[in-house]
């Protein structure tokens, strides 16, 4: 039987050199180490070809699925709906054009990720702090009660219509975590409208830490009590979660991509347009 490392994505394309019997897969790992010089790489794999004979691959799908211990998630953005361009709008959508109002919105978005960055504080204090630099760069009067209405509306927002469906049908075959920049006192309304039992669910105020932070996801593995070739994880965002998995060695990561940023093929990621594609990344 092929010996394919546990850590790689499921469905590995095989193609075999009909009359040398050479073996590699789309990413040129080799099978044994030998072979791989003797792969032609083109654009369409089924023409690949094999440099001794010339003669064409046969592309075949190999058996093996990596079954992760766990698979890990992002919450706000990937599962739960995370309306902060909406609760921005809804505050100071009439103040502002169209126009001014998405400028308005990507400008909130980079100033939360610039908040997370340094020491822990309460997320209270990352939406306070965002929204005031946000309102300051765009000209617009800032009030700390607009601040806090946005963080009190976190756990009232509910899953992307995709989540429940996709989740409960993988919940029954591999265990779910969860890895989310929230507070404790907020994330577990967001998790019960998820539709799907939960292992473990750790929160940024429990590590001390927020992503893209490496400390996270290193205390989320300790207590898993697993390493990263053991999980799998999934995330709608490259920032926050799949550029610092792929600088830990978690090799299996799903990307859904739900329009946040654009693809980046550099990080090695299973794609997926949304939950209800997830059972089928392990074969379910």
């Amino acid at each position: 039987m092929l010996n394919v490392p546990r850590s790689l994505p499921v469905l590995i394309p095989i193609f075999r050199c009909v009359q040398h019997g050479l073996l590699h897969h789309r990413f040129n790992m080799k099978f044994p180490a030998s072979d791989c010089e003797n792969l032609i790489t083109t654009v369409d794999l089924k023409a690949a070809s094999c440099r001794i004979c010339q003669t064409e691959w046969l592309q075949k799908e190999s058996c093996m699925t990596f079954r992760p211990k766990f698979i890990t998630f992002d919450c706000y953005g990937t599962l739960t709906f995370f309306d902060m361009a909406g609760a921005a709008r809804r505050i100071y959508g009439e103040a502002l054009s169209e126009p001014a109002m998405q400028l308005f919105i990507r400008n909130f978005a980079a100033y939360r990720l610039d908040e997370v960055l340094g020491a822990w504080k309460p997320y209270a204090e990352i939406v306070h702090n965002a929204l005031e630099r946000t309102c300051k760069k765009n000209g617009v009067p800032f009030r700390a009660e607009d601040a806090l209405q946005i963080y009190n509306e976190v756990p009232t927002w509910g899953p992307h219509a995709d989540v429940p469906d996709g989740l409960a049908k993988v919940a029954k075959e591999i265990p779910l975590v969860i890895l989310s920049n929230a507070m404790n006192s907020q994330i577990m309304s967001n998790v019960e409208k998820l539709g799907a039992p939960f292992y473990k669910v750790i929160t940024a105020e429990e590590t001390g830490t927020y992503k893209p932070q490496m400390n996270g996801f290193e205390y989320m593995l300790d207590v898993l009590g697993c390493g990263p070739e053991d999980i799998t994880h999934v995330s709608s965002s490259f920032r926050y979660d799949l550029m610092t998995a792929h600088d830990l060695g978690i090799r299996s990561k799903v990307w859904v991509n739900r329009g946040h940023e654009p693809a980046n093929p550099f990080y090695e990621y299973e794609e997926i347009k949304d939950i209800s594609g997830l059972p089928g990344v392990f074969g379910l």
